[in-house]
Formats: structure tokens, C-alpha cells, sequence
């Protein structure tokens, strides 16, 4: 029997709350990873919900920013679409935004997925220097410390969208994937073997509108090519939820200052 997956799901009442208890976990696995390894590699996604939790992170007067070891930090990006990384629908940009201006992060620390690039060439401009900065051989998998994702309202995860050619792609590190119900837009993306292969994997969701989703993707059948959140499998058997009361309706409430806890199958 394959062994099963905990999901374990933090509820808290608006995105303020949601935010501080996402900070608060990603200066703890950060710090594990850079006192354990050295450093700390972390591939962070894009939207309007992770903005609040950049902007605590980078804020001086909040108790995070101190507790980062800057210098032993890599941030890469789970995906990105195709545009400038001045446009304002850019990943990189909302990042700059929100913590990278604010921060002692060096240009080398940083890998950007350069979407101003046709978007093959961007898939494997970053698929190069994510293989350079882990060297990578052969088919290896880079082995993030942590990755943060998000969730769509029809279920996608990085940019993995319903029913496109890149939830079949397993040998790739990032690829570009055409998603036809996003504007005919092409976005880059790193692969779902990849973010299966870290060893933390987080989701931040917010909203009323992504009850559906959260319900069919932990609580329904598998069916990955309508949602394809279900192929988020980590090695490390554990998938953690930050997610605001809105969007965890349809779960089972936990207890006072508890989480809640699911299991899936492996």
C-alpha cells in the first residue's frame, strides 16, 4: 500500500492573520535549512495573495526580517508569465515590490525567470541556471528547501493549469505551458516532479472563491487533469495549508488552536 500523505491546514480569520503565520513558517524552515545545509533554497509564487507575507518579511519594524539569514538565502520562482519584469502582471515585479528592494538580497541570489524571453527560451534559459546553481548532472532534480504555491479557483497550482500539456511533462526541470483560459497566455513553470522533490511544500490560500477547489482537490477523487493541485505529492509525505476562514468552508474545522488534519493517498 502507497503510504499516505498528511495535509495539515491552519485556519485564521482574514489574510492578516493568514500572513503572519506564513511568515512566521517560512523564517523557521528557512532558518532550518541554512543551520542544516548552509543555505536555503526557496522557490516562491507570484498572485495577490503572498504579497502581505513579502511585505512582512521585509518589514524592519516586524520580528521577522531580523531573523532571516540574508546572506544564506537563494529565491527562485515557481513560475512566472510571459511579459517584462516591469509589467505590472509580472511575478518578479510584485516581488521587487514587496521585499526585494527592501532587503539585503544580492543580484546572485536571485534567479529570476526572464519572461521577456520567447517562452521556450525562458523555460530553459532558467532550466540552465537552476541546473548551474544546484550543479545538477545527468537528470537530477533540484532539491528545494521549500516551496511556496498557491491555488487557483479551478485548481491550478504554479502554472499547471486544467487540462494543458505541461501537467504531462516529467523529465523537465521548467517548461512553458500555453493556458488557453488565461488570456491565450504562455507562462513558464517549474514541473510537478520538481516541487515534489522539496523538502517543505506549502499552500497559501485565501477566499471564498477557492472553496470548491480546496474541497474537490483534498477531499474528492483524483482527477489531476481538472485539478491539477492533486499531483502536489511531496517526498517528505507532508503538504501544509495556510488558509483563511473564507476558503477552508468546506473543510473540517479544527479545534481551538489546532490544526486540522487530512490524509491522501502517496
Amino acid at each position: 500500500m502507497p503510504e499516505k500523505i498528511e495535509v495539515l491546514y491552519y485556519v485564521d480569520e482574514n489574510l492578516e492573520a493568514v500572513s503572519r503565520r506564513t511568515a512566521e513558517y517560512m523564517v523557521e524552515r528557512i532558518l532550518a535549512a541554512a543551520t542544516l545545509r548552509g543555505k536555503a533554497r526557496i522557490a516562491i509564487s507570484g498572485g495577490h495573495t503572498p504579497r502581505h507575507t513579502f511585505e512582512l518579511l521585509a518589514d524592519a519594524s516586524a520580528p521577522y526580517r531580523a531573523q532571516i539569514p540574508w546572506g544564506k538565502l537563494e529565491l527562485y520562482w515557481v513560475d512566472e508569465r510571459c511579459v517584462p519584469p516591469d509589467h505590472p502582471d509580472s511575478n518578479y515585479r510584485m516581488t521587487r515590490e514587496a521585499l526585494l528592494d527592501k532587503v539585503p538580497l544580492s543580484s546572485t541570489q536571485v534567479f529570476r525567470i526572464q519572461g521577456e524571453l520567447p517562452p521556450d527560451e525562458a523555460a530553459a534559459k532558467y532550466e540552465f541556471d537552476i541546473r548551474q546553481s544546484f550543479r545538477l548532472e545527468g537528470a537530477e532534480i533540484p532539491p528545494f528547501d521549500l516551496v511556496a504555491l498557491g491555488m487557483g479557483p479551478d485548481g491550478h497550482t504554479a502554472s499547471l493549469f486544467p487540462h494543458t500539456q505541461g501537467l504531462h511533462e516529467m523529465m523537465r526541470i521548467a517548461i512553458a505551458n500555453h493556458v488557453a483560459t488565461q488570456k491565450e497566455s504562455w507562462r513558464v513553470t517549474l514541473t510537478w516532479p520538481v516541487i515534489n522533490r522539496a523538502a517543505d511544500v506549502f499552500f497559501l490560500i485565501e477566499g471564498a472563491d477557492k472553496v470548491d477547489a480546496l474541497k474537490h482537490v483534498f477531499l474528492g477523487p483524483y482527477d489531476p487533469e481538472t485539478f491539477p493541485s492533486q499531483l502536489i505529492k511531496p517526498a517528505g509525505r507532508r503538504i501544509t495549508l495556510f488558509l483563511d476562514s473564507a476558503a477552508a468552508a468546506a473543510l473540517p474545522q479544527p479545534g481551538p488552536n489546532q490544526p486540522g488534519r487530512l490524509e491522501i493517498a502517496g
